[in-house]
C-alpha cells in the first residue's frame, strides 16, 4: 500500500511506522540528488510555513528555510510572539493554523509542540525539544545510510556521552522502529529513563532491534557509527563542571575510535561541537577547567572517520523531505 503522509505531523518518530520512516530517508535523497542536479522545484509552491524558535539555531533554522525556498515555499521566522506570554499555546496554534500551511517549533517543552498540533490544525514540525530530536535522526540515518553497503538493520550505532538528553532518547526511537542495534555508553548517572527505555525495548521486540545500555567503554568494539553530543544541553549551563567529571572518560577521541576495531567506523555528531577553543564556551571553560577539548577531540572531528559535515547538509534535505510530504503526500 503506498504511503500517505499528507496532512500528519512530525513530534516524534514514536508516531511513525518503519516503512514510513524508510520513505522519508527514501525521499530525501532524491530530493538531495535533484538539488545536486541544480533542478528548483514547485513541490512546495503556494505554500506558507512558520517557524517558531525558542532556543538558538543554525543548522534548523537554516535548513528549513532553504528547503522551503527551494520548492517555493514562503517562510516567516517567529521568535517575538505573544505564545505563552499574553496569548496562549492553544490560542496561537489556532490564529497561526488560520496563515500557514505548516508550523515548525523549536523550543524547550515537548507538550508545547504537541499542543500546537493539536490545536492548529496544520502539520507541525519538531526542531527540537528537551524530550526528542526527531529531524536530526532523520539526517543521521541518512548519513549512515550514504556511508554503508548494508541497510540499517544491521548497522550497530553507539551513542557516547549524555545518555538521557533529547538526541540521545530521539535515536534510541529511530533505531528501536528500524531495527538497528543501538548502544549507549553512559555513566549511569545520566543513563535514559527507565520509563522509555522500558517503551523503545517493547517497541524494538517488534522490529528485532536490540536496544543496550552500559557504563562499559568495552561496549564500543564493533561499532560501525561512533555517536556524541555536546556534555551540556540549552539551559543546564550552570552544571558544566559536575558534567566534565562525569563525562571526561567519555570523551570521542582516537583511542576510542581505534577501540571499535572497524577500520570502516563512522563518527558523527549533530553539532555544534567543543572539539577545541575557537568558541567563546569552549575558551572558557579551557580558561578554567584546562580542557582544550570536550565530547570530541579535534582529531577525531577533523579526521577521515568524521561525516559531521555531510550530516549537517543532510538535515536540509531530511526536512525538506518532511515538509514534502506532510504538506503534499
Amino acid at each position: 500500500m503506498p504511503i500517505n503522509l499528507r496532512g500528519r505531523s512530525l513530534l516524534t518518530l514514536k508516531d511513525f511506522t518503519p516503512d514510513e520512516i524508510k520513505y522519508l530517508l527514501d525521499l530525501s535523497k532524491d530530493l538531495k540528488a535533484k538539488k545536486r542536479m541544480g533542478l528548483t522545484g514547485e513541490l512546495l509552491k503556494g505554500k506558507n510555513i512558520v517557524l517558531i524558535f525558542e532556543k538558538t539555531s543554525t543548522r534548523t533554522r537554516c535548513a528549513f528555510e532553504v528547503a522551503a525556498y527551494d520548492e517555493g515555499a514562503h517562510v516567516t521566522f517567529l521568535t517575538q510572539s505573544q505564545m505563552g506570554k499574553k496569548e496562549s499555546i492553544e490560542d496561537t496554534a489556532r490564529v497561526l493554523g488560520r496563515f500557514y500551511d505548516g508550523i515548525e517549533f523549536r523550543g524547550f517543552k515537548q507538550e508545547t509542540v504537541e499542543t500546537l498540533a493539536k490545536y492548529s490544525g496544520v502539520p507541525v514540525w519538531n526542531g527540537l525539544t528537551d524530550e526528542d530530536h526527531p529531524t536530526q535522526v532523520l539526517a543521521d540515518f541518512m548519513t549512515v545510510e550514504e556511508n554503508f553497503d548494508k541497510p540499517l538493520n544491521k548497522i550497530k550505532f553507539v551513542y557516547i556521552g549524555d545518555g538521557r538528553n533529547n538526541v540521545a532518547n530521539a535515536l534510541m526511537i529511530g533505531a528501536a522502529k528500524l531495527g538497528m542495534d543501538f548502544v549507549i555508553v553512559s555513566p549511569k548517572e545520566l543513563f535514559p529513563s527507565e520509563k522509555l527505555l522500558k517503551e523503545m525495548r517493547e517497541e524494538a521486540q517488534k522490529n528485532n532491534a536490540k536496544i543496550s545500555i552500559s557504563d562499559d567503554l568495552d561496549a564500543v568494539e564493533g561499532a560501525d557509527v561512533i555517536y556524541t553530543d555536546v556534555w551540556i544541553s540549552m539551559g543546564e549551563e550552570d552544571k558544566i563542571e559536575e558534567r566534565i567529571k562525569l563525562l571526561k572518560p567519555y570523551q570521542v577521541n582516537m583511542d576510542l575510535i581505534k577501540k571499535t576495531n572497524n577500520p570502516d567506523v563512522i563518527f558523527l555528531h549533530c553539532l555544534p561541537s567543543f572539539h577545541d577553543t575557537k568558541t567563546d564556551m569552549g575558551y572558557d571553560v579551557y580558561k578554567k577547567y584546562g580542557l582544550p577539548e570536550m565530547e570530541v577531540t579535534d582529531e577525531v572531528f577533523e579526521s577521515k572517520y568524521s561525516k559531521v559535515f555531510d550530516e549537517a547538509e543532510n538535515r536540509m534535505h531530511t526536512i525538506k523531505a518532511v515538509m514534502v510530504a506532510t504538506l503534499v503526500g
